[in-house]
């Protein structure tokens, strides 16, 4: 209930413009200690979306939803301006009631706020008020709500007399609890009078609670020596708060329909009683905006209903409310309509029908909010558990930064796929029993498998299904399960167990990305849990959607059907793990590591994900989405146009050279980089070869696995970079000792000098598989020239020992520049090496200090950071001095706002993800080198990633 003091009342208050005005309101709000500072903004921003002008010259101010988080309590200030404020709808104002609500209390505010205003002459008397007093009476008068609904009915009484109806009137109306037995007492003594067309009334104010009318229809009209009776009204008066109930049957009586009410059903009853005549034509829609009928969308609702060629009333369905003029915002608002109620609109004449369709797609569309679907049996499950701690979901129409996963852009509502909950008891029935409903599960999880991994579009999914295959035929797995069953636990338990310790060992060998890999087992287990306790996964549904998931499993990402499925969101998860790695091979866009207040999202709120900059934005506004659209139009023109040219080569507009590689992770996929346009391979990452063997593969078996790739170039250059493994991704037999930090450990180069003998049987592998075709070898992690040399000194023996005819002639050796030190040093190594290839992933997290998959800082690891330009705008001008040429291998290089400034600093080559190579090539035609030039420079000018990306945006 709205309750005003003096202190609440700031009288005499003045202002220049509506916006100083908002100002003084924000302070006042401020000052009682009913928000902070950051309302203020909200106020702002809730008038930029539209007039908050109520009518009779007050206006009624509050926050956007989004500003709640800065309301401490619920509370009202009202400002009085005697001279007036020029509103910026035209509007003249003389008094704010300036509102601050936590939840949807101001909804309860405004509903009674209209009731006040709605009075004659309470306007001016606000505006003339030199008393605060006055002010408060006036605003805090209690609205009392008259009762006639459902439980206030009583259709089809067996009675004998109006007496009798007027009593069983009188008792349902105690049973809703509107009045006490003194009333129904009352009743017994009075007479009930007649009101015509067979309809009487009995009234009563002794034992009223609230005021209300119940009606009593017998099951057959009754002739009676008074008359007949086709209805009797019982009423519960109580001061001047029943009286719209009186004039509500003066207008059914008006109406003619008295004689009809005894056979009519009780939601035609309540027409009758709302106002609504037997002729007019009805439609029912559902109020779907996530705070009911505020201000914004009754304007909308008004605005739609007056542009109807016919007069439109509304009434709430489920109640009691008379039907009131759908032309009246005060009158709208007054409903106090809440998400998920019921609207009845009614309207008669020619055109009724196309008038009432208007008004219910309005109402359906939102009212110019972004609205999701009712989902009645999931509301009312909210509601129960509104107690709970529950996470606030993510602001609408406010862009939410995350980790960008996979490229591209998706427009679509949200299907959220929550974890299951997997329900079992600890103990067993004994082995006989448990161990071969084990044995069966794991025999039904291999063989879905084994399914997934004949659908899969091959490449990475094939290969991590089949890993996971791997993973489930595990024998340590099996035999831990069985001792756990022996030792009394059920089957599910007892795998679980088996699972969470395996993969919490494998959590703890290293950082990031065996703690990913821990999650494919994880993975794995929840297959088989599954179907021990027979837990299904929800079914998406059938319309395209952007899945939102807590996490997901490559098996998952490997079932999504892709001509559904937009995009993946999830609240946990790094660009690294494998189900980032399959949205990328899959061409799904991806955003991970976005928190668990995704999670809090509703099914059917629309969303704008974007993969390239790793951002959401749920519930955009027509003009975000629109922008957004044009953009995914815009988007897949290029590819279809960017796919017709992708054989051409890589040049700018005005015909400056860059060659456009491919990055590669797997031999198997040369073929297919060459089918999509790539001119050679920019960076064959040749640790998959030394992780699919149980020890270090051999002489011929590298061999052969190198010459796949460059038969399948077809004479264009490889750059191969030399095995790059330890501290995060450690080979089972190279063991290496437990690091703090794995980052800064035993790892590239570095590990590969403590065995040389390694190194040196990959660089003859190399050597001998490229005969007669371009070969560039590349060092990862070097950190100087020392190591550069020590590799370089095996190299130029092998180049010795191997006859011309058996090895490649054609062979530049170079390094990666992945360390601020080599970036530093780059004249010192440009002296020696063949070429640099920057690898901008590295480089970032190094130069930044933030390692790329942490969940809270990976979304900052921004390679287009002036810090790493200049690095980079480095490493080019020593190459270039000594007539060196430098390629970008990182996820930079296909970065569409990055490419014109790695061209504008003289970057030679772009190394891409086979899938983007047709569009970097289509983005070099699209700059020329001067354009590219002056973006390098305002870029390097920059002082963070955010100011680098805006003001390339705004050029």
């Amino acid at each position: 209930m709205l309750t005003l003091g003096q202190d609440d009342i700031l009288l005499d208050c003045q202002a220049r413009d509506w916006r100083e005005a908002l100002d003084a309101a924000a302070q006042a709000l401020q000052t009682a200690g009913l928000v902070d500072a950051g309302y203020r903004q909200g106020l702002h921003a809730r008038e930029a979306q539209s007039s908050t002008f109520l009518g009779n010259a007050i206006a009624i101010p509050h926050g956007t939803p989004e500003s709640r988080q800065h309301v401490k309590r619920t509370g009202v200030r009202v400002l009085q301006f005697p001279r007036g404020i020029e509103w910026h709808d035209g509007n003249r104002v003389h008094v704010l009631v300036t509102i601050a609500a936590q939840n949807d209390e101001h909804l309860d505010i405004l509903r009674q706020l209209t009731h006040v205003l709605d009075r004659d002459g309470v306007a001016e008397r606000l505006a003339a008020a030199s008393d605060s007093g006055e002010v408060a009476a006036l605003l805090s008068k209690a609205v009392v709500e008259a009762r006639v609904d459902a439980a206030t009915l009583c259709l089809g009484f067996p009675g004998h007399d109006a007496a009798e109806l007027a009593l069983a009137g009188a008792a349902r109306l105690r049973q809703a609890g509107c009045v006490a037995s003194e009333f129904v007492a009352a009743i017994a003594a009075a007479s009930p009078q007649p009101l015509g067309q067979g309809l009487w009334l009995a009234s009563a104010e002794r034992g009223v609670g609230q005021p209300a009318l119940a009606l009593a229809t017998p099951e057959a009209p009754l002739a009676t020596p008074l008359g007949t009776v086709n209805g009797v009204f019982c009423l519960a008066a109580q001061g001047e708060a029943h009286r719209p109930l009186l004039e509500r049957l003066v207008a059914l009586l008006d109406s003619g329909a008295g004689e009809t009410l005894a056979g009519l059903c009780e939601a035609e009853v309540l027409a009758r009683l709302a106002g609504e005549s037997a002729t007019a034509q009805t439609a029912t829609v559902r109020v779907l905006n996530a705070h009911g009928l505020h201000a914004r969308p009754a304007k909308q609702l008004v605005q739609v209903a007056r542009a109807q060629p016919l007069a439109i009333k509304v009434r709430l369905a489920e109640g009691s409310a008379a039907a009131v003029s759908a032309a009246s915002l005060t009158k709208v608002i007054g409903l106090g309509a809440r998400r998920g109620q019921m609207l009845q609109f009614s309207a008669e004449g020619q055109g009724a029908e196309t008038a009432l369709a208007a008004v219910c797609d309005a109402v359906s569309a939102g009212l110019g909010e972004k609205v999701a679907p009712f989902d009645e049996s999931r509301e009312h499950a909210a509601v129960a558990s509104a107690a709970a701690p529950r996470l606030e979901p993510l602001p609408a129409d406010t862009p939410h930064q995350a980790v960008a996963a996979s490229p591209g852009l998706a427009i679509a509502p949200l299907f959220v796929m929550r974890t299951p909950r997997f329900d079992y008891p600890r103990q067993g029935q004994g082995t006989s029993h448990e161990i071969p409903r084990l044995e069966q599960a794991i025999a039904e999880g291999q063989a879905q498998l084994e399914a997934l991994v004949k659908r899969a579009p091959g490449g990475e999914v094939a290969e991590i299904l089949s890993m996971h295959e791997e993973m489930l035929d595990d024998p340590e797995l099996h035999q831990a399960a069985r001792d756990a069953i022996d030792d009394g636990l059920s089957a599910e338990a007892a795998w679980w167990d088996a699972i969470d310790t395996a993969a919490h060992a494998q959590e703890m060998l290293a950082d990031r990305l065996l703690a990913e890999r821990a999650a494919d087992l994880r993975d794995v287990g929840r297959r088989v849990l599954g179907i021990l306790c027979q837990v299904t996964l929800p079914e998406p549904p059938a319309h395209p959607y952007i899945l939102v998931a807590d996490d997901l499993g490559p098996s998952d990402v490997a079932r999504l059907d892709t001509a559904r499925v937009r995009g993946l969101l999830t609240a946990r998860g790094g660009a690294t793990a494998h189900s980032a790695i399959l949205a990328r091979a899959l061409g799904i866009p991806a955003v991970v590591g976005a928190g668990d207040r995704v999670l809090s999202l509703d099914n059917g709120v629309e969303m704008i994900l974007d993969g390239e900059r790793g951002r959401v934005i749920p519930a955009p506004s027509a003009e975000r989405r629109s922008r957004a659209e044009l953009r995914l139009k815009e988007h897949e023109a290029r590819e279809r146009e960017a796919w017709e040219a992708r054989f051409e080569e890589g040049r700018t507009r005005d015909g400056q050279r860059v060659e456009v590689a491919a990055n590669l992770g797997n031999t198997a996929h040369a073929a297919d980089a060459v089918e999509r346009g790539a001119e050679g391979v920019g960076l064959l990452r040749t640790e998959f070869l030394f992780m699919a063997h149980a020890s270090a593969p051999d002489l011929d078996t590298q061999i052969a696995e190198y010459r796949e790739a460059i038969t399948a170039l077809e004479g264009r250059p490889l750059v191969a970079r030399t095995l790059d493994v330890g501290g995060d991704k450690p080979l089972p037999y190279w063991p290496v000792p437990q690091e703090d930090n794995p980052f800064l450990g035993l790892r590239g180069i570095r590990l590969a000098l403590t065995q040389p003998e390694v190194l040196e049987t990959q660089l003859r592998a190399l050597l001998i598989a490229a005969v007669g075709t371009p070969l560039r070898i590349m060092l990862p992690m070097v950190k100087d020239i020392a190591e550069f040399r020590q590799a370089k000194a095996i190299y130029d023996r092998l180049l010795a020992e191997l006859p011309a005819t058996e090895r490649a002639t054609d062979v530049q050796l170079g390094v990666m520049i992945e360390v601020p030190s080599s970036a530093l040093l780059a004249p010192s190594l440009a002296a020696e090496v063949d070429f640099f290839s920057v690898g901008t992933n590295d480089l970032t997290q190094y130069t930044l200090a933030i390692d790329r998959g942490h969940p809270e800082l990976s979304a900052q690891a921004d390679g287009l950071h002036p810090a790493v330009l200049r690095l980079i705008q480095m490493t080019v001008d020593a190459a270039h001095a000594q007539g060196k040429w430098v390629g970008v291998c990182g996820e930079l290089a296909s970065d569409a706002t990055a490419v014109p400034v790695l061209v504008g600093l003289g970057v030679d080559e772009l190394s891409v993800s086979a899938r983007q190579v047709p569009l970097v090539k289509a983005r070099l035609r699209d700059i020329d080198l001067a354009e590219a030039r002056a973006q390098a420079e305002l870029a390097l000018a920059q002082a963070t990633s955010e100011a680098v990306r805006d003001a390339l945006e705004a050029r």
